[in-house]
């Protein structure tokens, strides 16, 4: 017993500071909103939204427009172009709590998740029970999300939990494209949180379907089924994504008080 202590001590505190605290440092793999540099670009090339497996690149009298919705943060936009027009950003925070808020154009800000409205943050401000629901997920954007349960995360230190019913929970966060043999267990497990709820949508299938977007055995995202508060972005989002997204919607202070996020690049 004493040893175990002793190492405990030794290991330290592993639990990152982020948000009070500088963000983790990101994987250099790590690819965050698809830049396009519209003076490198010759009138008439299609070439990044002919790419696109999702067609969330649409170019229309010379504006560039990028729905992150459809986005997988792929590499196939940035290989199809001839001029090196197509960059990757380093910026994390992508969830917004509008649909609309997600098609942008090639030179436009994101507009960032807002908090809930005054009522809904002082109940769930300091405590929020979410259930998880796979609608036919990959597993990739479950498994970011089960990060967030870690000791280097440790999202219950911000109140925020997982739990396993519906009936237990204020809201969903909801993963996949909502396939047909789950769009009903979905409606269902919506039916059975109590109001007022909340629901999340994380990572491209579940807000638009992503890579199986127009199937005949899926619907195109949670939000063909029920309402959606926050939409995460991501195939899959990184997990510091995922928390700044449920951060803002709980109107964070630290996130709140800052007057700008660590640079981009």
């Amino acid at each position: 017993m004493i040893k175990s202590i002793l190492t405990r001590i030794q290991q330290g505190h592993r639990t990152i500071a982020y948000p009070a605290g500088p963000a983790p440092a990101l994987p250099g793999r790590f690819r965050g909103r698809p830049l396009f540099d519209t003076a490198k670009c010759p009138d008439g090339c299609q070439k990044c939204a002919d790419a696109c497996p999702t067609q969330a690149i649409t170019i229309a009298s010379g504006k560039i427009k990028l729905d992150l919705g459809r986005c997988l943060f792929c590499t196939d936009c940035a290989d199809a172009c001839p001029n090196g027009a197509v960059t990757y950003s380093r910026d994390y925070p992508l969830a917004v709590r509008q649909a609309s808020d997600l098609i942008v154009d090639s030179d436009q800000e994101l507009k960032l998740a807002a908090a809930l409205d005054g009522k809904l943050r002082k109940l769930y401000g300091r405590s929020l029970q979410l259930r998880q629901v796979c609608a036919g997920g990959c597993n990739g954007c479950e498994s970011d999300v089960n990060v967030l349960g870690t000791i280097g995360w440790d999202l219950s230190r911000f109140g925020i939990s997982l739990v396993a019913s519906p009936r237990h929970a204020d809201g969903l966060l909801i993963t996949g494209p909502v396939t047909q043999n789950m769009r009903q267990a979905l409606r269902i497990a919506y039916d059975a949180v109590p109001d007022p709820k909340i629901v999340i949508a994380v990572g491209a299938c579940a807000l638009s379907g992503g890579p199986y977007i127009n199937h005949a055995e899926v619907n195109n995202g949670a939000a063909s089924v029920v309402p959606i508060d926050l939409f995460i972005p991501g195939c899959p989002p990184h997990p510091l994504t995922i928390l700044d997204g449920l951060l803002r919607l709980l109107g964070n202070k630290n996130l709140i008080s800052r007057k700008s996020l660590p640079p981009a690049r």
